[in-house]
């Protein structure tokens, strides 16, 4: 229908209504979105693998060794899996667009797989293992997820300067939850050094972005530790040993990284005093 102005006697012709068939903008899934959405499912699978093929068997009594191995080494591939999603669905969405729902999407899918899977994996440990303590178990799962809960909305809210995050980025602090649980050390051990993972993901600690060479050597270091996992959960020889080194490896990582992120911060630190001392002498 075409209406005639009056004051300035131009036709005008309303806007097309939007089509009702089509999905509007901000409902519309990108190519990222897609795989964020793969990294919820695997924490999903995660949280189901360890239910029941670790914790039903052992509320049932019919605690297998071989079926709780096997299906723990599932729970956390899993958690690997989510974290390759983790770092692709970031590629893709700086390579093409991303949609309107893009950060909300990942913030909610890291929750379930970093925050949720892990916490939920500890309250398990607390369950089934022989020397640990049910209810301390429960207070550090919970303290893991409240740690991914604060530093995923702080990377919300805050900005920073570009190839760095502030505190332990959670895929990486959710592996190393896990990979400290299975050291199998002793329960106290155990327990502060939860405690420590889930300090460094609130702390300011600075730590680099996966990208280029970084991003290359982290893929690298998830398909190698998915293979230890599935030479332990198939008790190949040596299997044992392979996934303790892997662990203890991953822990090392998480406890070295923020030392030369103080150190590097240190010696800025100097250097600008340096300057200011000449710059001032001058």
């Amino acid at each position: 229908m075409t209406v005639i102005d009056p004051d300035t006697q131009a036709a005008w012709v309303p806007e097309a209504d939007e089509d009702d068939d089509e999905m509007p903008l901000s409902m519309r899934l990108s190519i990222a979105d897609t795989l964020t959405l793969g990294n919820a499912t695997c924490g999903f699978l995660a949280v189901y693998f360890t239910t029941t093929g670790v914790l039903i068997p052992h509320l049932m009594g019919n605690d297998d060794g071989g079926m709780a191995r096997h299906s723990a080494a599932t729970a956390v591939i899993l958690m690997l899996l989510a974290s390759v999603f983790d770092l692709f669905d970031g590629l893709v969405a700086r390579k093409l667009r991303s949609s309107a729902m893009g950060a909300e999407l990942d913030n909610l899918s890291d929750l379930i797989s970093f925050g949720l899977a892990p916490a939920y994996f500890v309250a398990v440990w607390g369950m089934v293992a022989s020397d640990a303590h049910q209810r301390v178990s429960v207070v550090a799962a919970v303290v893991v997820m409240l740690a991914v809960v604060l530093r995923l909305a702080r990377f919300s809210c805050v900005t920073l300067r570009d190839g760095i995050f502030q505190g332990m980025p959670s895929p990486f602090g959710a592996l190393t939850v896990v990979s400290i649980v299975l050291l199998g050390l002793p329960f106290i051990p155990t327990l502060l050094a939860i405690f420590g993972v889930a300090w460094l993901m609130v702390s300011r600690v600075e730590y680099p972005k996966p990208r280029g060479r970084l991003a290359v050597a982290m893929l690298g270091w998830i398909v190698l530790s998915m293979g230890l996992l599935a030479a332990w959960a198939f008790d190949a020889p040596g299997g044992e040993l392979l996934l303790q080194t892997g662990c203890a490896l991953q822990v090392v990582l998480g406890a070295v990284i923020p030392l030369f992120a103080t150190a590097r911060r240190v010696h800025a630190f100097r250097d600008n005093r340096r300057e200011a001392r000449a710059a001032a002498q001058n």
